[in-house]
C-alpha cells in the first residue's frame, strides 16, 4: 500500500479514537445502569472498538516510514484497551469475525530491540559452545558418520521403502474387493442416525495443505521489508538531523536570544529598584529567570487570587478568634451533627432505590483517557491538515524539528544567562546598595551546611527497611548473565507467536450470558487474556506504567494444552529473557542458603537490567505441598520462602513477570500458593471449535 493509504487509516482511527474518548467521558447527567446485561454490552461494545482502533493504529506504526508521524503514533498506540473480561463475539454482538477482535500484539516489541536481542543470542551461543552445550541439530549435521552407520541407515530406509509398497498394493487390493461388494449390493446398507453421525464425525475434513505462499503474499510480505528498511534509512537521518539543527540554532539564534534575556532581566532590575528603592532577590531554582516571564493562563490566575484571598480570610479569622472555647464547641457539636444529618442522607438515598440497595453500574473514565488525548491533540494540531505534497518521499520536517529544538535551545541559554546575570546584580548590590553581600552568602552557606546535616540525621532516622547488598558489586551484567547461561538458569526461548496458539471463540457466549448461564472459557479467550496480562505490559512501558501491576500469573490446566508453549511465546513476542527456576532445573546448582541468596541476587539484577525477563516455574505447585510425592525432584520447596519476599521488591518500573504451570494446583497450600500468584488462569481442554480451526 502507498503513503497515502496508510495516511487515511490514521485518520480513520483518530476518528474513532475521538469519538469514543467523548463518549467514555462520564457526564454530569450521566443516570446509573441497573441492567447488568446492558451495562456488559456498552462495555463489549467499546472493548471491541477499542481494539480495532489499536489494530489500525499498530498496522500504520508498523509501515509509515515519516519518523516524526511515528513518534505521534506510537503515543497513540502505546495503551492498552481496559479488560472486558469475558467479552463475546457471537449473536447478540457486531457481526464480524474472531480475528478482527484478536488483541493485536504491536512488532515493534522486538524490531526496535533487535540489535539488543541478536547481540543476545550471539553471546547465549557462545557461552553454550564453550560448555559443549551447542544446538543438537547443529552437532549432528556437523558429526561424521561411520561405515557401518551408513549401511544400516541405508538397509533402514530400504525397508521402509519396501514396506511402503507392499502396503501401497494391499491397499489397492483391498479397494477393488470392496467396490466389487458394493457393486454386488445394490440396496443401501440399513444404518441408525447416530451410526451415519459417528461416521461423519471419525472422517477427517479435506484440507489443502501446501507451505507455498501465493504471489500476492510474497510480494505484499516482500513491500513491508522494504517499508522497514525505508524506516530506518528515514529514522537514521532524523536523528542525525536532531544534532545538526540544534548546533545550528545555537549557533544563530542563540546569542540574539541571549541579548534579549539579559535585556529584559535588567529591565527587571531598574523596575523592581524603581518600585521598592532597592534590588531584588535573583530567583533561585532550575528553571531560574523563566518564572518572571512565564505566561500564565487565566485559570493560573484565578487560582492565584483565589488563594490569596483564603489566605487573607484565614489570617481574619484567626485574628477575631480569641480564648473561643464556646466556638470550639460549637464546632465539634456541628461537626457531629453534620456527620449524623450525612448519615440520615445516606440511608434516605438508600431508601430511595431498590429493596436490595443497588444503585447500579456507572462507566469510570480510562487511566489511559489523559495521555491518548494529548497524542490527539497532537495529531489534530500538527498532521491532520499538513500540505505534504513536496514530500513524497516522507523524509523528516526540519520547521518541526526547529519548534522543538528551539525550546531546548533556550533552556540552555538560559541557564547560562542565569548564571551571569546573578553575578551583574550582586555587582549592582555590592556598588549602589553597598550590601555586604560576602558575610550573608557565608552565612547562607553555613545555614545551608546545617540543614544539610539536619536532613541527613533526619533521613537516617527515617528509614525503616535496610537497603538490599549488592553481592556483586563489580561485575558486569554480561559476566552475570554468562554464569546464569553456563549455569542453565537462563534457557533459550524457541519461536513461538501467539497466534501459533490456535483456539476459537465461544460463540455461544452471548446467547448463555443472556440465559443467565456462564459460558466456558475457551482457548481464544486464553490467548487473550495472556495477551493482556503479560505481553502488552512486558513489552510497553507505557502499559505497565499504567495499568495495574500484575507481578505474577498461573497457568492452571491438565497437560497438553499449551502452558508451556503459551509462556514460549509471551517470551517471543515481547523479547523477554526466560528464567527458569523450576525444582528440576535448580537441581545440584547454587547449593546451601549462601547459593541460594547468590541465585536470588542474580537472577533480579541481571532480570531488572536485562528486561523484559521471565520468571517460569514449572509445576509450581509442589513448592506449596505438604508432602512431596516420591520420584520428583529434590528439595522442590527450596524457593517457598525466599522468592515470595524476592517478588515483593519488584517495583512499577521492573518489567518482570513470574509465570508458574501447575497441572494439581489444589494439592498445594492455598494460602501462600495464592499469595504469590496475583492472577490465576484455568486453561480448559479444546472445545469442539477449537479443535476443528484452521
Amino acid at each position: 500500500m502507498s503513503h497515502i493509504t496508510y495516511n487515511r487509516e490514521w485518520q480513520e482511527a483518530q476518528n474513532g479514537l475521538v469519538d469514543l474518548l467523548e463518549s467514555e467521558k462520564p457526564s454530569t447527567n450521566q443516570k446509573p445502569e441497573k441492567d447488568k446485561v446492558a451495562f456488559f454490552q456498552l462495555i463489549a461494545s467499546m472493548y471491541i472498538k477499542y481494539i480495532q482502533i489499536l489494530r489500525k493504529l499498530e498496522t500504520c506504526y508498523d509501515q509509515i516510514v515519516h519518523p516524526q508521524k511515528r513518534i505521534v503514533l506510537k503515543k497513540c498506540s502505546g495503551w492498552s484497551p481496559w479488560s472486558a473480561s469475558g467479552a463475546q463475539t457471537g449473536n447478540g454482538g457486531p457481526r464480524m469475525l474472531g480475528n478482527d477482535v484478536e488483541m493485536p500484539i504491536p512488532k515493534y516489541f522486538v524490531l526496535e530491540q533487535e540489535k539488543t536481542l541478536r547481540s543476545r543470542q550471539e553471546l547465549m551461543a557462545r557461552v553454550l559452545e564453550r560448555i559443549g552445550q551447542s544446538d543438537p541439530a547443529k552437532l549432528s549435521s556437523e558429526s561424521g558418520m561411520t561405515v557401518e552407520e551408513a549401511v544400516r541407515l541405508i538397509r533402514v530406509h530400504e525397508r521402509a521403502r519396501q514396506g511402503r509398497l507392499r502396503a501401497k498394493f494391499m491397499r489397492e487390493i483391498r479397494q477393488r474387493e470392496l467396490k466389487s461388494r458394493m457393486r454386488a449390493a445394490r440396496e443401501a446398507p440399513q444404518i441408525s442416525e447416530h451410526e451415519a453421525a459417528v461416521r461423519i464425525q471419525k472422517t477427517p475434513p479435506a484440507q489443502f495443505l501446501t507451505s507455498q505462499k501465493s504471489a500476492a503474499q510474497v510480494a505484499h510480505a516482500k513491500a513491508q521489508e522494504e517499508r522497514r528498511a525505508t524506516q530506518a534509512a528515514h529514522r537514521q537521518e532524523f536523528e542525525q538531523a536532531l544534532v545538526s539543527i540544534r548546533n545550528q540554532l545555537m549557533e544563530t539564534e542563540g546569542p540574539d536570544m541571549q541579548e534579549t534575556m539579559q535585556a529584559q532581566i535588567r529591565q527587571w532590575f531598574i523596575e523592581c529598584r524603581d518600585a521598592t528603592g532597592k534590588f531584588p532577590d535573583y530567583p533561585e531554582g532550575e528553571q531560574g529567570s523563566a518564572e518572571l516571564f512565564k505566561q500564565k493562563s487565566l485559570a493560573d490566575l484565578e487560582n492565584e487570587i483565589n488563594k490569596k484571598d483564603d489566605n487573607k480570610e484565614s489570617r481574619l479569622g484567626e485574628a477575631s478568634v480569641g480564648s473561643g472555647g464556646g466556638r470550639e464547641g460549637a464546632r465539634k457539636g456541628g461537626g457531629k451533627g453534620a456527620k449524623k444529618s450525612g448519615g440520615a442522607a445516606k440511608g434516605g438515598k438508600r431508601g430511595k432505590g431498590d429493596d436490595d440497595g443497588d444503585e447500579g453500574l456507572k462507566l469510570k473514565e480510562s487511566k489511559f483517557t489523559a495521555d491518548i488525548g494529548k497524542a490527539s491533540q497532537e495529531y489534530e494540531r500538527i498532521w491532520r491538515h499538513r500540505d505534504e505534497t513536496d514530500n513524497f518521499q516522507q523524509r523528516f520536517d526540519p520547521e518541526l524539528i526547529k519548534e522543538e529544538k528551539r525550546i531546548e535551545v533556550e533552556r540552555e541559554v538560559r541557564v547560562q544567562v542565569d548564571e551571569l546575570m546573578r553575578q551583574e546584580l550582586r555587582g549592582l548590590k555590592m556598588a549602589i546598595d553597598k550590601e555586604k553581600v560576602r558575610k550573608k552568602i557565608k552565612k547562607s552557606g553555613k545555614k545551608k551546611k546545617k540543614t544539610k546535616k539536619g536532613k541527613k540525621s533526619a533521613g537516617k532516622k527515617g528509614r525503616k527497611g535496610k537497603k538490599e547488598k549488592d553481592l556483586t558489586p563489580e561485575a558486569t551484567i554480561e559476566s552475570l548473565y554468562e554464569e546464569l547461561v553456563s549455569n542453565g538458569i537462563i534457557k533459550k526461548v524457541p519461536r513461538v507467536l501467539i497466534s501459533d496458539y490456535e483456539g476459537e471463540y465461544n460463540y455461544l457466549g452471548t446467547t448463555l450470558k443472556q440465559a443467565n448461564i456462564e459460558p466456558m472459557p475457551s482457548l481464544a479467550d486464553v490467548r487473550r487474556t495472556v495477551t493482556e496480562l503479560a505481553c502488552l505490559p512486558l513489552g510497553s512501558e507505557v502499559v505497565h506504567r499504567s495499568a495495574p501491576l500484575v507481578k505474577s500469573l498461573l497457568l492452571a490446566g491438565p497437560g497438553g494444552v499449551g502452558k508451556r508453549m503459551l509462556v514460549d511465546a509471551v517470551c517471543t513476542e515481547t523479547g523477554a529473557n526466560l528464567i527458569d527456576l523450576s525444582a528440576e532445573n535448580l537441581a545440584g546448582r547454587y547449593p546451601g542458603k549462601d547459593g541460594l541468596r547468590r541465585l536470588m541476587h542474580l537472577v533480579f539484577k541481571v532480570g531488572k537490567a536485562l528486561q523484559p525477563s521471565v520468571l517460569f516455574i514449572e509445576d509450581c505447585d509442589m513448592m506449596f505441598r505438604k508432602k512431596a510425592p516420591k520420584g520428583e525432584a529434590p528439595d522442590p520447596k527450596r524457593l517457598k520462602k525466599e522468592l515470595p519476599k524476592a517478588m515483593k521488591n519488584i517495583k512499577a518500573e521492573d518489567r518482570i513477570l513470574l509465570i508458574g504451570t501447575s497441572r494439581t494446583p489444589w494439592e498445594a497450600e492455598q494460602k501462600p500458593f495464592c499469595a504469590l500468584y496475583q492472577r490465576i488462569l484455568l486453561i480448559p481442554r479444546p472445545d469442539y471449535a477449537s479443535r476443528h480451526c484452521e
